[in-house]
């Protein structure tokens, strides 16, 4: 099957894509994008978070021909003109980097926080990245990066 889908920004064609196959497999394995990362295969831990269509989703649950004529965006295509956004600079900056596997997801679903709610509740923080599953860290370093983007947000408004 052919799949044609928006990838951050870039209209984009894929072919012998399979019936089975996911987004996230198509992401990776098929456009070479590996930011988001292949863990459970089953929606339980965040790591291959992206937008589709403007929400947040984990691309192992989505099968890749549901994108057609769709947008998605990945942890690549957050940054913008060689600048990295404010929420992956914000991971960087409050070394909330481990070793990386969950971050994609992380900083995706950082980022669609702040854009839905730019002062966030230390438990609102917390509920939204519940689904996002960690395993090098007590996430302390992670809600510092949120709330530091959030901080850095509303001081450039």
């Amino acid at each position: 099957m052919r799949v044609h889908v928006n990838v951050n920004g870039s209209p984009e064609t894929v072919d012998e894509v399979w019936e089975g196959e996911s987004l996230l497999y198509m992401l990776r394995e098929r456009m070479g994008l590996p930011g988001s990362k292949n863990a459970c295969e089953q929606g339980e831990c965040g790591s291959c978070t992206v937008y589709l269509d403007g929400t947040a989703v984990c691309s192992c649950m989505v099968a890749a021909g549901q994108a057609e004529g769709r947008s998605v965006r990945t942890v690549e295509g957050l940054a913008t003109g060689g600048e990295l956004d404010p929420m992956q600079r914000a991971f960087i900056d409050a070394g909330a980097v481990q070793c990386g596997f969950c971050t994609p997801g992380l900083i995706i679903q950082a980022h669609d926080l702040i854009e839905r709610d730019p002062d966030p509740s230390e438990v609102e923080i917390r509920e939204a990245l519940a689904g996002n599953l960690c395993r090098c860290t007590g996430y302390a370093k992670i809600l510092d990066a949120v709330r530091l983007a959030a901080q850095r947000k509303a001081a450039a408004e």
